[in-house]
């Protein structure tokens, strides 16, 4: 499977027409036909099903789509990267988070070290700890912003000094936003949002202690953002870190603490042995000098 065959495959895809794929590739449909077929005979599926009108993609199809777009992203990004070694110090750093308080420390970060290399920006992937790691395993994320609990046994990392405080997130006009804080009882008894990931899920459960196997879990959510959303619509509570609660508009929306308090920790990671661009490399060494720790692995 040829680097360039996927790039007509993906053409092919996007134009839903061999005949408009060949024009925009200035190859002839001819050409591009075999390509397809032989791609096709080279991984034994059908990928296309072939109308008078268009062509559309096979469940296999689809599959390989989704594949392609990130074989590709890789191939042009380690391309990138490799005319970028011999150079001044330039390109993009992605670097994923979640919607946490951790991230106030990345502003001063990125400045101090754009000062020093001007020609570096920095590509924002935001996304649950679960979806980042995925990214950085695949190469596609340098460095993770990852709220614990998180396995990173194949990373280097260094733990933030920043706690991050679990809160329920409610209507102003809720009659639990008249408390100081909330407790599991209290929770046990209004519709709730819980957050995606199993591993805070976990964490919940021991916090809730036998409340738990009661609870009244209305949706689950992976960016607390779309789950405001639901609450500021009545539909139920949502259990958040505060993140960027102090962001948001408190007069349609508000929170409390849960008591007994209940925290967690996170961590700047990047994947050990990985070979990363050199302005990724100069940047991890900055994360290191900036936060003034020494990373740790396991």
């Amino acid at each position: 499977m040829e680097i360039r065959v996927l790039r007509y495959f993906l053409t092919v895809v996007r134009e839903q027409s061999i005949t408009k794929a060949a024009e925009v590739l200035h190859i002839t449909q001819p050409t591009l036909s075999r390509q397809l077929a032989q791609l096709e005979d080279d991984i034994g599926v059908r990928l296309f099903d072939r109308g008078s009108r268009k062509i559309s993609l096979t469940n296999e199809g689809m599959l390989l789509r989704r594949r392609a777009e990130e074989i590709l992203q890789l191939v042009d990004k380690t391309e990138k990267e490799l005319i970028e070694q011999d150079e001044q110090i330039e390109g993009k750093i992605t670097v994923g988070c979640g919607e946490i308080a951790s991230v106030q420390l990345l502003p001063d970060l990125f400045d101090s070290f754009h000062k020093k290399y001007p020609l570096v920006s920095f590509d924002i992937y935001t996304a649950t700890a679960d979806n980042v790691k995925e990214q950085m395993d695949r190469g596609l994320v340098d460095i993770g912003l990852l709220l614990e609990p998180i396995d990173i046994e194949k990373y280097d990392f260094i733990r933030l000094d920043m706690k991050e405080q679990w809160v329920v997130v409610m209507r102003p006009d809720s009659p639990l936003a008249e408390k100081e804080y909330v407790t599991a009882k209290e929770l046990s008894e209004v519709p709730l949002i819980l957050p995606r990931r199993l591993k805070v899920q976990s964490e919940l459960a021991s916090w809730f202690g036998d409340h738990y196997e009661g609870l009244d879990v209305l949706f689950t959510s992976n960016l607390n953002t779309n789950a405001a959303i639901m609450v500021s619509k009545g539909l139920a509570y949502s259990i958040v870190v505060k993140g960027v609660m102090p962001f948001w508009d408190q007069s349609k929306i508000t929170y409390r603490p849960l008591y007994p308090p209940l925290t967690a920790t996170s961590v700047l990671a990047w994947k050990r042995g990985q070979p990363f661009s050199l302005a990724a490399t100069k940047f991890i060494d900055h994360i290191k000098c900036f936060l003034g720790m020494e990373s740790h692995n396991n």
